[in-house]
């Protein structure tokens, strides 16, 4: 058994855990990932009735991988199953080869912490269906804590897809643009931070026709040696703003490790990422059929009034890219067209593409834009009204805590009550996550959002103003509500109004 039991291993919708030894002990053991990928097998049994499956499974470029690939191998065949190894691969092909392949696979395995350090590591399951929910990990990790597995002798075989999936993509754009290579006379750069997403440039861009000299970190290297693969790394952007200016690119596209997010810097090396990168696709997207957008709750007031503008609808949802994509979903289910489903992170889900978050295929239908917009991409986006002042602030929970769930949602709670007064703040209209409250301009001018973390005993809480200090009035005036809570260490909080 894992050290503290297999529930410390949930993130989320993954299996997560330390795979490397180092400032930390290892809890992604041999004897976890063998279990887990056993239970893996009996959950499927028990959700469709079979008793022998296919399985695919992939990796990205960390330095476990080979390792943890080892233990899921032993895991599916002694479950007697077979099991297909496809080689270093992205996490969204792990789920488009069971919709679009011929190698028959019943359900699929990704070994990927996505962005996380290198010492990292985890497991992502796929069936035809989609990616698992929250409760279908439990369900699994309960199945691991019992030993419930089945047995017997299965088969191994090795096919790579990603030239199949890569081709997928070429097609996609070419369909579009007409012609064999619509990006002719484009020069695009990619940086793959030494993750899963170098074959972009090779099997993507050049076919296509783009000129790709320029491009780094292309080759796979789990110790992510120049930067962390991730476009929300501040120093990961600014190496792509810092390349695309040097070559004189027409775009340059950033991937983070296993390329189910990604971002964009223009050709004036001006960076396209969350509100920006939203705003971009709602523009490509709504421009075909007005539709409703569903994002996260951090988003901005001015892409509710760009979408808007747009003739669609927004829709901000709770954070988590899985509850982002549900909702889309459910809308469409009800009758309400809504084309994507998007977090600020970069996370993508296209209703055309199985509600898949997939930052290749995000990039592909930016390429078509590229090819077809004369302006540039960023001119789609000139409408967008941006905030004067974003920030975000993380405040803890004291020693004294008892229930920082229960505690927090006190917070929130009473957030919502206390709208008006000496505050001056109203509480938002659509409020599906936290205590979204609006200040006045003469008390702040924007907004600020007070939630949960999903997973820590942390409240982050974001800030938005249109005026230049307008975020240190809203921490105020939110300071003098919070620090009345014994359970709550304001500190951070009181630090960003001494500050500015």
């Amino acid at each position: 058994m894992c050290l503290n039991g297999f529930k410390q291993l949930k993130s989320g919708t993954d299996v997560r855990g330390v795979a490397v030894e180092g400032k930390s002990r290892i809890t992604l053991t041999d004897e976890a990932v063998t279990a887990v990928s056993r239970a893996f097998v009996k959950w499927l049994s028990l959700k469709t009735g079979g008793l022998k499956f296919k399985i695919a499974v992939g990796n990205d470029s960390r330095i476990s991988a080979p390792r943890i690939l080892k233990c899921v191998k032993e895991g599916v065949l002694s479950s007697g199953s077979d099991m297909l190894y496809t080689g270093l691969s992205s996490t969204p092909s792990m789920f488009i080869l069971l919709k679009k392949s011929n190698f028959e696979c019943d359900a699929s395995i990704m070994i990927t912490a996505s962005h996380l350090p290198y010492d990292r590591n985890g497991l992502k399951f796929f069936t035809p269906d989609g990616g698992l929910s929250s409760g279908d990990i439990d369900e699994i990790l309960d199945i691991a804590e019992r030993g419930d597995f089945l047995s017997g002798d299965g088969e191994y075989s090795e096919k790579s897809f990603m030239d199949e999936y890569s081709s997928q993509l070429v097609d996609c754009v070419r369909e579009r643009c007409g012609g064999d290579k619509p990006l002719l006379g484009k020069k695009i750069i990619v940086d793959a931070g030494n993750g899963a997403g170098g074959f972009f440039a090779e099997k993507v861009l050049k076919p296509l026709g783009a000129d790709t000299d320029g491009s780094q970190f292309l080759d796979p290297d789990g110790t992510f040696p120049n930067h962390i693969p991730n476009p929300e790394d501040r120093g990961a952007m600014g190496s792509l703003q810092s390349a695309v200016i040097k070559h004189g690119a027409d775009m340059g596209i950033i991937f983070d490790t296993d390329v189910d997010r990604a971002g964009v810097v223009d050709r004036d090396g001006n960076e396209i990422n969350r509100n920006r990168l939203i705003a971009l696709v709602s523009a490509i997207l709504l421009k075909d059929r007005a539709g409703t957008v569903v994002t996260d709750s951090v988003t901005s007031d001015g892409l509710t009034g760009f979408i808007e503008g747009l003739g669609g609808r927004h829709l901000r949802f709770k954070r988590g890219y899985k509850n982002v994509i549900d909702k889309c979903v459910e809308l469409n289910d009800k009758g309400e067209y809504s084309p994507l489903a998007m977090e600020t992170s970069g996370h993508a889900a296209f209703k055309e593409n199985y509600f898949l978050d997939d930052g290749a295929y995000l990039i592909t239908k930016i390429l078509i834009c590229l090819a077809e917009q004369e302006g540039g991409i960023s001119s789609l986006i000139s409408g967008l009204k941006e905030p004067c002042e974003e920030d975000e602030i993380r405040i803890s929970f004291n020693a004294n805590s008892r229930n920082f769930k229960s505690e927090g949602a006190e917070v929130i709670e009473d957030l919502k009550r206390a709208e008006g007064g000496e505050s001056g703040f109203t509480l938002a209209g659509e409020n599906y996550e936290g205590a979204r409250l609006n200040f006045p301009k003469d008390c702040g001018d924007g907004w600020t959002l007070v939630r949960m973390s999903v997973h820590d005993p942390v409240m982050p809480i974001n800030f938005e103003s249109n005026s230049a200090g307008g975020n240190k009035i809203m921490a105020e005036r939110l300071y003098a509500v919070l620090k009345n809570y014994a359970f709550l260490n304001t500190e951070n909080l009181k630090k960003f109004t001494d500050k500015n």
